[in-house]
Order: C-alpha cells, then sequence, then structure tokens
C-alpha cells in the first residue's frame, strides 16, 4: 500500500468517525426530554468519540521494528601523553 493510499484510507476512518459522532450529538439533542438515558449514552458516546478517532486514525502503517538486542560500544579514544613539553622560564 503507498503512503498515498495510506493517508487516504486514514482520513476516510477519521471523517466516518466524526460522523458518527455529529449523529450522537445530535440524537442526543433530539432525544434529551424524550428519553434521557438513551440521550445520556448518546452524549458519553459523542464525548468519547474524537478519541478514539485520532487513536484509530493515527494508527501507523507499519509496525515498528523492535530495538537491538545489544548496543555497539563507544570507540576507545587513546589518551594524550605529556609530550615533550619543557617548562621553561616564559612558562608558569
Amino acid at each position: 500500500m503507498s503512503l498515498a493510499e495510506d493517508v487516504r484510507g486514514r482520513q476516510r476512518r477519521y471523517v466516518i468517525s466524526m460522523l458518527i459522532r455529529t449523529l450522537s450529538v445530535v440524537a442526543t439533542i433530539v432525544l434529551w426530554n424524550v428519553q434521557r438515558p438513551v440521550a445520556i449514552v448518546t452524549l458519553v458516546a459523542g464525548a468519547l468519540l474524537p478519541y478514539i478517532a485520532v487513536v484509530i486514525a493515527n494508527a501507523g502503517r507499519e509496525s515498528t521494528p523492535s530495538l537491538p538486542s545489544h548496543f555497539a560500544p563507544a570507540p576507545v579514544r587513546p589518551e594524550l601523553g605529556d609530550g615533550n613539553l619543557k617548562k621553561t622560564s616564559d612558562q608558569s
């Protein structure tokens, strides 16, 4: 599946989820004075659906590879020696 197809599919799932949310909010308004328990259920569904829609829409297209079982150690750098520094009268 190409990246464009993946993005299009995720956008489609998000839009469908948001349409369902919109319908649940409208159902809450319509049912509030008719059947309050059902209206409360649709209100809760309308409140939770954005989170669920974002999680579904952001589901990655590929699984991430696992971390390596071990790491390569940092390269050892030799220490600098004292060199051939001679103490003279102008060096303190």
